[in-house]
């Protein structure tokens, strides 16, 4: 989608839109629309919509109200996103093309919200659709904004940086597995950061080998595709200063391997990789928009399959990190992929801290539904962070506790620990597995994503399927955090 912005109102559009604030219709408007608004008890609640036709200089153009709600809510930003996000979910297909958009009574950092709920709300994959009927096609691909405040341009400059990383992780979220694998993420990568300045490193599975991450190999030992780590290293800050670390589960498809899942609703498992892709995401916009810090992003990429060389339940593996693993459970695998990731990127960038993201448990989804992500934290500023960087960018997170006693559940017999603790506290015990492969000393988070990546219906921002999550938190946290 383009946005163009311009002080006056372009000659010949049709359709102009007005972000409403709750109460408080444009002062410009024709009676018509004044009163029709009023019958159809439109009063600029978040996300309600109103259009209709009216004659401005000898031609009839259709007007349309969204609402922004009440402009001191706390979820004003959220508000915003979801008026641009409802006139993309009108005319996405109606066969608009251009949308005009007078911004005369948005600050510029309100109309970048806006903005950005219209591009994210607009944003569909149609690469594999080859006999779509025309009114079903996306036809929507220009917002011309007009009466822009002071700022508008420079404003969108780092919203748009933020969109491109929501929807590049979209794409990678949203391929199927037969298009998108270990390797094939690593080229999409190389290809959309090419130009931004970043530095991609990419071990194959004979360095991994080498470096000892049985943890990693073994999961993708049974699929035909060879596993791969991703980093991505952007350096936006003073040199020497020990950078941020992102790390995220990138598991392409999870059959769960010999611990085979049931058969209904397997196909979503090509999402298993979206805490990869909300760092690739994040990446992308933080490159873009020349974040003024130092980043690593890291993906642990696999595909775990269960052929006649698959990991089984009760093998025991070595991590990198010497620690060793009783797998009772082959579908418990993100967190193997994580052990070695969250390892060599210690060893590797000595971050000064570690955050890592991952669909890990079907437990998360079970306890928080579809609303919010959990977080879990060794470190109570780190948390905080978290926690505010999720409520101001709208990917919220609630943070559950870590404790060693819940370690017990997680020993094992035969090795150091074994990869899946009882029935209960399933996301917890996976948390505080991971932590085993924290140093000490090292602030990390771990946020378990499961129920987030994926919609079955359309949200304020996304249509139905991959919702981005994951990309404005990261960039939200380190905006406020880490670039002074």
């Amino acid at each position: 989608m383009h946005i163009e912005f311009s002080q006056s109102r372009p000659q010949g559009l049709s359709l102009v839109a007005h972000i409403v604030n709750k109460g408080k219709l444009p002062d410009n408007l024709e009676r018509s629309l004044v009163e029709g608004a009023e019958a159809a008890r439109f009063k600029g609640a978040a996300g309600q919509f109103f259009d209709g036709f009216v004659e401005r200089d000898g031609k009839v153009i259709r007007v349309a109200l969204a609402g922004a709600g009440d402009p001191t809510a706390d979820e004003r930003v959220q508000y915003l996103e979801r008026a641009g996000a409802v006139l993309a979910a009108k005319f996405q297909s109606s066969g608009v093309t251009t949308i005009g958009l007078d911004a005369g009574n948005l600050s510029a950092a309100s109309l970048a919200s806006v903005l950005i709920g219209l591009r994210l709300r607009n944003w569909r994959w149609d690469a594999h659709r080859t006999r779509m009927k025309d009114e079903n096609k996306v036809t929507l691909e220009t917002v011309q904004v007009f009466n822009a405040p002071d700022g508008a341009a420079d404003a969108w400059r780092d919203g748009e940086a933020v969109a491109k990383g929501v929807e590049f992780t979209r794409e990678l979220v949203t391929e199927p597995a037969n298009v998108l694998y270990p390797e094939e993420f690593v080229a999409r990568c190389r290809a959309r950061f090419e130009g931004t300045g970043v530095e991609i490193t990419v071990l194959d599975e004979d360095e991994m080998t080498r470096l000892g991450m049985g943890a990693l190999l073994g999961v993708g030992q049974g699929s035909a595709r060879d596993s791969r780590i991703l980093a991505i290293k952007w350096n936006g800050g003073a040199a020497g200063d020990a950078p941020t670390a992102f790390v995220g589960k990138g598991v392409t498809f999870d059959t769960g391997g010999i611990s085979l899942k049931p058969g209904p609703g397997m196909e979503d498992m090509k999402w298993d990789m979206g805490g990869a892709g909300a760092v690739a995401g994040a990446m992308l916009a933080l490159a873009s928009r020349k974040a003024k810090t130092n980043i690593v992003g890291v993906c642990g990429l696999v595909e775990n399959m269960p052929d006649g060389n698959a990991q089984r339940p009760g093998d025991v593996v070595t991590s990198m990190s010497g620690q060793t693993i009783e797998v009772l459970n082959t579908d418990a695998e993100g967190r193997l992929v994580l052990a070695d990731a969250l390892h060599w990127t210690q060893e590797t960038f000595k971050p000064a801290r570690i955050v890592d993201f991952a669909t890990l448990t079907g437990a998360m989804i079970i306890a928080l539904g579809n609303e919010h992500g959990g977080v879990f934290s060794n470190d109570d500023t780190l948390a905080s962070q978290m926690l505010a960087a999720g409520k101001e960018s709208g990917d919220a997170l609630w943070r559950f506790p870590l404790s060693p006693a819940y370690d017990k559940l997680l020993e094992s017999p035969i090795a150091d620990m074994k990869n899946i603790g009882g029935k209960g506290a399933g996301s917890i015990t996976a948390a505080q597995f991971l932590q085993r492969f924290i140093k000490d000393g090292t602030p990390w988070a771990h946020c378990d994503i499961a129920g987030m990546v994926w919609a079955d219906k359309p949200g304020h921002s996304w249509g139905k399927g991959a919702t981005g999550f994951g990309v404005r938190l990261i960039d939200r946290f380190v905006a406020d955090n880490l670039e002074g």
